[in-house]
């Protein structure tokens, strides 16, 4: 159990607890948010007992065993799975003490050593290492390589990796997703719901919070709030406890009415592809969640280009890469794509790691030249562009006000300050230095530069990352209202659901449509790697096919009896899978009909029927306990068949 009891944190002149209280029970998933600057990462300093609190008491369970992932990593000589393999330290202590009873030639002390590395697990630990890594997007021709041959955000993978490694009671993750791209973000999501200890997690994105969490902690005014379910739960939650405050009411209405309005224009607009069908529905839900959210500090508009043109920007028959070094071989990342981007277009790219979708962003700028191929840019093209490195390239001597009046040397300073302010620099913040500033605080200046440039073609590569959740929705909102057209890579699936109305996948050194809309991307992704893992077996089973017997009538007929056990094994978890797939339908089914009742406006702002929303509530909770609980076994199951099947498929395989 952890238990913060009339706790007061402070930090130089700022207050970041004042009194607060929150207990939290062994074996909960819960996610830590709030503001940039409230206090979170601060938090986790308490619990590792970095800090110690002004007031108060921080009670935790003896023996937990604690894992946290370091936000600094050194770039080291050391293989990455080596590197991975160090987060154990007591493996590592018994590793080195079995070495030197080995050389002393003590058998005895060698024997107890071997039985507890075998308690360890430590025959397994190199295969738990590499499928951790692998999982995170790295290859299996990487893990030899030093962590020193990676990049930053590389290295805060491979970091991540050591962390999930780590024997732990109590697993502390600060922003684990921010380095990583939407399959591994997947992968991550499917890891630590399988998670047996306590998990506290600080994250920015709601689909990662709704995956994983069951439990919410907001810390806001000093205080920390605990609320129970996901990240969804605790918007209406709070959402019904803000439509009660009075004072509230007009703004809300505003707020709602606004959306209301965008969302009849889309509708009118919108084509009856699935992707389109699923933005209505999301942009539906932006109703009750905006409730939510009345009191962020960010509020502004993506203004488009008066003019444009049609088409926008095409690529004809166009190679995309990196010209080789020294006169050698070009790499090509992509090959003979046909692009045609015409006004209002909203598209969203997806793709596996590393096959090309920055590469696109970039050559349909004009930053990475075409390596074969025409770029055709429209009269009118007016280009706005984010990306990471774009953060490094603000001037870190300079303030927002500065950053702004040097695109436009004419505008009012009035005008500058109130834009600014939208984007969180509002009075005298809007003249702070940017060296001072957090990396959410830069991302949100980028965006308000590329916003101020009015482009009627917004290219966005990750633009949530380091942005906290108040801004990720105001982010959201503005996109979603954005007249121009939008070419988006995120992680966020809540971004890209809310924004797109299209997907292009980018895959295999192609760019193509992609017929489908994010669950149907996950699906597609599950048989890719089912396709891979399968032609993996197949080589090995060819290669053990091609190795000696000895007795073969022998080994047949073991081979064929094991087979024979592993079918009979195979029947009742193919019916736990197919049991467990029936309850999903039916709970998303209920779940769908309560979510219909809880879009309603009325239901939050009658007083009235304050009882029917707190039981409707109630009722969605317990359906998605269900909907969860099933969604556990039916992959508990799927993984069980997949790891039978592959033995199942090894054992034919020699015995033919």
């Amino acid at each position: 159990m952890i238990a913060l009891r009339q706790v007061a944190l402070q930090r130089g002149t700022q207050t970041l607890l004042d009194n607060a209280d929150v207990t939290l029970h062994n074996g909960v998933k819960t996610g830590i948010i709030g503001a940039n600057g409230a206090g979170k990462s601060s938090l986790f300093k308490l619990l590792l007992g970095e800090l110690a609190p002004d007031q108060g008491d921080v009670e935790m369970s003896g023996g937990q065993r604690i894992a946290h992932m370091a936000q600094e990593v050194d770039a080291l000589d050391r293989p990455i799975i080596e590197y991975v393999l160090d987060g154990d330290l007591a493996l590592r202590q018994a590793e080195a003490d079995l070495l030197a009873a080995q050389e002393a030639g003590e058998a005895h002390r060698e024997a107890e050593l071997h039985g507890l590395i075998e308690t360890l697990d430590g025959y397994r630990a190199e295969s738990r290492a590499a499928q951790l890594l692998v999982g995170l997007g790295f290859v299996q021709s990487d893990l030899s390589r030093p962590l020193s041959a990676f990049s930053g955000g590389w290295r805060m993978r491979v970091n991540l990796a050591r962390t999930l490694f780590m024997p732990s009671d109590l697993l502390l993750l600060d922003e684990p997703t921010n380095h990583l791209d939407l399959d591994a973000l997947l992968w991550l999501e499917q890891w630590l719901t399988r998670y047996p200890g306590t998990l506290l997690l600080i994250s920015h994105d709601r689909d990662f919070l709704d995956a994983v969490c069951d439990h919410i902690v907001h810390m806001h005014h000093q205080t920390l709030e605990l609320y129970r379910g996901n990240y969804s739960q605790f918007e209406r939650t709070r959402a019904e406890k803000l439509a009660l405050q009075q004072a509230e009411a007009a703004k809300q209405q505003a707020r709602r009415e606004e959306i209301e309005r965008f969302i009849a224009r889309f509708r009118a607009q919108a084509t009856k592809a699935k992707q389109a069908q699923s933005r209505v529905k999301m942009l539906e839900r932006m109703e009750d969640i905006a409730v939510a959210h009345v009191d962020s500090p960010f509020h502004f508009t993506l203004p488009a280009a008066d003019k444009t043109s049609h088409p926008l920007l095409v690529l004809d028959q166009a190679q995309l890469g990196y010209p080789g070094e020294n006169g050698g071989e070009d790499n090509v990342q992509l090959d003979k794509v046909n692009v045609t981007l015409l006004p209002g277009s909203r598209i969203g790219l997806l793709g596996p790691n590393g096959a090309g979708k920055s590469t696109l962003i970039k050559s349909l700028t004009g930053e990475l030249a075409l390596l074969d191929g025409k770029r055709v840019p429209g009269e009118h093209l007016a280009i706005g562009y984010f990306a990471q490195h774009q953060l490094e390239g603000l001037d870190v001597t300079s303030t927002p006000f500065v950053h702004v009046q040097r695109l436009s040397p004419t505008a009012s300073d009035q005008e500058i300050r109130n834009f600014l302010g939208g984007f969180g620099f509002k009075g005298d913040d809007a003249f702070g230095t940017v060296a001072n500033y957090s990396g959410g605080e830069k991302a949100r200046l980028a965006l308000a530069l590329v916003a101020w440039q009015k482009p009627n073609l917004l290219l966005l590569d990750e633009p949530t990352n380091h942005l906290d959740l108040e801004m990720r929705e105001a982010l959201t909102q503005a996109l979603a209202s954005f007249e121009g057209t939008v070419i988006l890579v995120s992680h966020d699936r809540h971004l890209l659901r809310a924004t797109v109305d299209e997907f292009w996948k980018v895959a295999d050194n192609r760019v193509e449509p992609f017929d489908g809309d994010l669950e149907d991307y996950r699906v597609w992704l599950k048989a890719r790697l089912e396709e891979s893992r399968r032609d993996s077996r197949g080589e090995k089973a060819e290669r053990q096919n091609q190795q000696p017997s000895g007795d073969g009538r022998e080994a047949r007929k073991a081979s064929r009896k094991a087979a024979a056990e592993l079918r009979e094994k195979l029947r009742p978890l193919k019916k736990q899978r197919d049991q467990a797939e029936k309850a999903m339908e039916k709970a998303q089914q209920e779940l769908d009909k309560i979510e219909q009742v809880l879009a309603d406006p009325e239901l939050y702002t009658d007083s009235a029927r304050k009882a029917e929303l707190t039981k409707t509530l109630s009722q969605q909770a317990e359906i998605k306990a269900r909907l969860d609980e099933s969604e556990r076994q039916w992959l508990s199951a799927e993984e069980a068949l997949e790891a039978m099947e592959a033995e199942l498929l090894a054992s034919e395989g020699a015995e033919s």
